[in-house]
């Protein structure tokens, strides 16, 4: 993938990464949803698409890992619970080639859920405590299904996880945030293996938003391990979600 084809300069494109990756990881996110919206919103071919996301992903949640691994938050059980079986469905994922309509519905539908997630739903109302082979199952039906959808889209499915995994009294909202990170770092770096098969993205074009989304990342995640209060990150990702789908939902039209 080359920039080239881009209707706004990478620079600011840069810029707008750089606030993502700050936003997304304070909570053990990568931001893959927004960055796969920016770049469907500002031109970029949706073949390409996925893999860049997927990229930006590993940048970001590497950082998170790091950090929210240092500060005591991670639990490898928990992890291994999701990952087991998302990692496998995100290389399948992947695999998969999409008409270009069917990546977009897939995407606004995404962002949509994600807006609901956040504004409908921001704390869960209760909190099943699942244990035995009931939890393991949960675990990794929920796992697969993110990660399938994390290998199509290039996004890393987080978003998503962190809230169940207080839902299913599995953790609390700082080792959900670690268990997220590490998924999605996990999962990306298995869909991208799938998507590198059939493309690889041009680096020195992508290194003005691998440089923002580094930067991003690392202060994000750790002010977000340590300091921030995660209610108000929330409501700052929700004004990024709307906006995406506003500007999506235009070019779709």
């Amino acid at each position: 993938m080359t920039l080239e084809e881009l209707i706004l300069s990478p620079l600011l494109l840069a810029a707008f990464f750089f606030i993502v990756s700050a936003a997304y990881s304070s909570v053990g996110l990568g931001g893959g949803t927004s960055y796969t919206a920016l770049l469907t919103i500002f031109g970029a071919s949706y073949r390409a698409i996925p893999t860049v996301s997927l990229t930006m992903n590993i940048v970001v949640t590497l950082m998170a890992s790091i950090n929210y691994i240092r500060a005591g938050h991670a639990r490898p059980k928990l992890i291994l619970a999701f990952v087991a079986s998302s990692v496998p469905m995100a290389y399948l994922g992947g695999r998969f080639e999409v008409e270009q309509w069917l990546f977009q519905v897939i995407l606004i539908i995404m962002l949509i859920l994600v807006a609901a997630r956040i504004y409908l739903f921001r704390e869960p109302i209760f909190a099943l405590n699942l244990k035995g082979k009931t939890k393991i199952l949960t675990c990794l039906v929920i796992g697969a299904l993110l990660g399938l959808v994390s290998g199509v889209v290039g996004i890393g499915g987080g978003i998503f996880l962190v809230p169940l995994i207080i839902i299913l009294g599995l953790g609390n909202q700082k080792q959900a945030a670690a268990t997220g990170a590490v998924f999605i770092l996990l999962n990306s770096l298995s869909g991208l293996g799938a998507h590198l098969q059939r493309q690889v993205p041009d680096v020195t074009t992508i290194a003005p938003l691998i440089g923002a989304v580094l930067i991003g990342g690392y202060l994000g995640s750790y002010f977000g391990s340590a300091k921030f209060d995660p209610a108000l990150i929330q409501r700052v990702l929700g004004v990024i979600i709307l906006i995406a789908i506003v500007l999506l939902g235009f070019r779709l039209i």
